[in-house]
């Protein structure tokens, strides 16, 4: 069985990560900050001394790197590469700075983009994290970074990653990449990203494009 190490869990678990990881060749070793959320190991995405090198085939992080400092994140994707097989690989999401700041330009910042399971979702909460998360006390739900898309990659293959697809879901307001530790063929990367990125059809119903591959 693989291992996946789902980082920055909160409190979900392996069925809400992508349909590839939701299944019963993967096993789900969950990582968090907050110990509330209960997790197989309590630490941050930075530092990761109780996970061993080269112990995971892949990584899981949903919206993680955007409640690090700029000059955290480094640490974070370098914490990545040392924790994953040589063949291991990682998917990521995270706030589209791109889409978000066109709502903004367009003075929508209060006003609701979307609604998640945490409740209604501004622009604002986009940039800064979700306020009423912050206004409870958990102040490691700031968010103090963002991406575009060419700035994500850049930085994954700054990191160590050698090779980057990536995609743009502008309506989602998110982005997703998926980054190997070692080389790979562009229709395999494409392939594996398809395998865990989100359906192909958006709820508005535009159909994403391929993912766009850097190596």
């Amino acid at each position: 069985m693989a291992t996946f190490l789902h980082v920055g869990c909160g409190n979900k678990r392996k069925n809400s990560t992508t349909r590839a990881f939701d299944n019963p060749q993967w096993q789900e070793v969950r990582l968090d900050i907050d110990p509330k959320m209960k997790p197989d190991v309590l630490c941050s995405i930075t530092h990761m001394p109780d996970v061993q090198d080269s112990s995971v085939d892949a990584i899981f992080s949903s919206h993680n790197l955007e409640h690090l400092h700029v000059h955290e994140v480094p640490a974070a994707l370098r914490e990545f590469i040392r924790v994953l097989k040589p063949d291991g690989f990682m998917v990521l999401t995270c706030p589209d700075m791109q889409a978000i700041a066109a709502l903004i330009a367009e003075d929508k910042l209060m006003q609701v983009a979307y609604t998640s399971a945490a409740g209604p979702i501004t622009p604002l909460g986009m940039v800064y994290g979700l306020q009423k998360a912050l206004a409870g006390g958990d102040m490691h739900m700031a968010h103090r970074c963002g991406f575009t898309q060419k700035v994500l990659v850049a930085t994954l293959q700054g990191c160590g990653f050698t090779a980057v697809a990536s995609i743009r879901r502008p309506n989602q307001f998110d982005l997703w990449a998926q980054s190997s530790k070692s080389s790979r063929a562009a229709d395999e990367l494409q392939a594996m990203a398809l395998a865990h990125f989100p359906p192909g059809l958006t709820a508005s119903g535009t159909t994403q494009a391929a993912p766009a591959v850097a190596s």
